[in-house]
């Protein structure tokens, strides 16, 4: 029993040691960089009192990330840590203000911040019942290590002289201002590295026609949800472009893209009512397409053909949506992929209703030598003009190995309603089709 009690005794004690040791210091200063990086930066300055070794290396992390929370002397806090901070590089840093900030303010962060030839810059300023806050354009004509710019919420961007932007080459605008048109050609003019930009505007009627010319750009993202009257429109000069997204342009005037030889994806949604456009035509290019339009209000490019387009994804929300369906299959001989793709989970009944499909003249090329997968989510199996779509295309599409059909919800307790919907699907399936290796996946949901 006294050697048990020595035993144990002796593992208490051995136990109280392990607990005062400070094994925290121990911890290699790498390892301790890298996790506090990913951190809020006042967490890892506040965490400094927890070890010795702990005192100061916040000052070595290359990610900053600050957040005012309503804090009034915010500006000059941060400043004071960025005059403290000793890292090698800046990779980035972060500012998130909710309290009032003046140009003087933002021109001094960002003054400090280019001072430490920061990499990534992120600032977001949200209080819109001030206004905007003028960006220190001052700043801005010399930088050569800046690589990602982005500016989010009540910020006025006033140049009245090209940036220097040398090494800039991500930049995402959300809910800024423009001076004036020669603001936004300043911008762009100079960042010739510029190959990534994302651009949301949202009531923003700062300038009548927003140009984006770039040569280097190579992705560009367009959103716009509101079109207030003094808005015409946009034009864009980008012949190094491969992908570009847009969505939500509805009213304006002209949305021009000049030539844009080197695109291989586009995403066109929600786009309508344009007086003044060419976007069907400047998209010939491309190999892979996502429309989300009306055809009613869009002008297909006459004689011109998608002679490079492998995939087409279409929506088919909108009225009339074969009519542009017939059109892109007539216009794409070498198409591989379909995909027809209805957003809404329930049926509408009252959609459409007196439309029909007027099929093409001639089958077309693609659906003879090249389509090998069909799939149309949302496939209304009720709709006799649906089922002569879908028919259509397992009847004259000679190549196709696979055809998935998945239909809309349906209330479990509507029996009679999901006996014929079976029935109809397995009609379907019974239809002859022009590839005999084509594999037919017909899918079901119910709620």
């Amino acid at each position: 029993m006294e050697q048990l009690q020595r035993k144990t005794g002796g593992d208490g004690l051995s136990n109280r040691d392990v607990v005062n040791e400070d094994r925290i210091s121990e911890l290699p200063e790498a390892l301790l960089v890298d996790k506090l990086s990913s951190l809020r930066t006042k967490t890892p300055i506040a965490t400094s009192v927890l070890s010795k070794s702990w005192k100061s290396v916040w000052k070595l992390l290359p990610n900053l990330k600050f957040d005012s929370d309503y804090h009034h002397t915010f500006s000059e806090d941060v400043s004071r840590t960025l005059i403290l901070h000793k890292a090698p590089v800046l990779e980035s840093l972060h500012l998130m203000v909710g309290c009032e900030c003046d140009a003087l303010q933002m021109g001094l962060l960002v003054g400090i911040a280019f001072a430490r030839h920061v990499r990534k810059l992120v600032l977001e300023l949200s209080f819109p019942w001030r206004g905007s806050v003028k960006f220190p354009g001052a700043l801005c004509r010399c930088n050569n290590t800046l690589e990602i710019l982005e500016l989010k919420g009540s910020i006025l961007l006033d140049l009245s002289s090209p940036v220097c932007f040398k090494s800039l080459r991500k930049m995402y605008l959300s809910h800024v201002s423009f001076k004036d048109k020669e603001s936004i050609s300043n911008l762009f003019c100079g960042c010739p590295c510029l190959e990534d930009l994302a651009v949301c505007r949202f009531s923003k009627a700062d300038v009548g026609v927003f140009t984006i010319a770039v040569p280097s750009l190579q992705r560009l993202s367009l959103v716009d949800e509101y079109y207030p009257k003094a808005v015409k429109g946009y034009v864009i000069n980008a012949p190094s472009l491969n992908y570009l997204y847009i969505n939500e342009f509805d009213g304006v005037e002209l949305c021009l893209i000049q030539k844009a030889p080197e695109l291989v994806e586009a995403k066109i949604y929600s786009v309508y009512h344009i007086k003044n456009e060419n976007i069907l035509e400047t998209l010939t290019p491309a190999k892979r397409l996502s429309l989300d339009l009306s055809p009613l209000h869009i002008k297909h490019p006459t004689g011109k053909i998608f002679y490079q387009l492998l995939s087409l994804e279409l929506h088919t929300k909108e009225d009339e949506w074969w009519h542009l369906l017939s059109l892109m299959l007539d216009s794409s001989p070498k198409l591989q992929i379909l995909k027809l793709i209805d957003p809404y989970l329930y049926s509408n009944k009252y959609s459409r209703i007196g439309w029909k499909w007027n099929r093409p003249k001639c089958v077309p090329e693609c659906l003879l030598f090249h389509l090998e997968t069909f799939e149309w989510k949302g496939y209304e199996w009720q709709r006799e003009d649906e089922k002569e779509v879908a028919t259509y295309i397992l009847k004259n599409a000679r190549r196709l190995k696979k055809a998935t059909l998945s239909t809309k919800f349906i209330n479990s307790k509507k029996l009679k309603k999901l006996k014929k919907r079976r029935e109809m699907l397995n009609q379907l399936a019974t239809e002859v089709r022009a590839s005999d290796s084509c594999h037919l996946v017909l899918e079901s949901e119910t709620f």
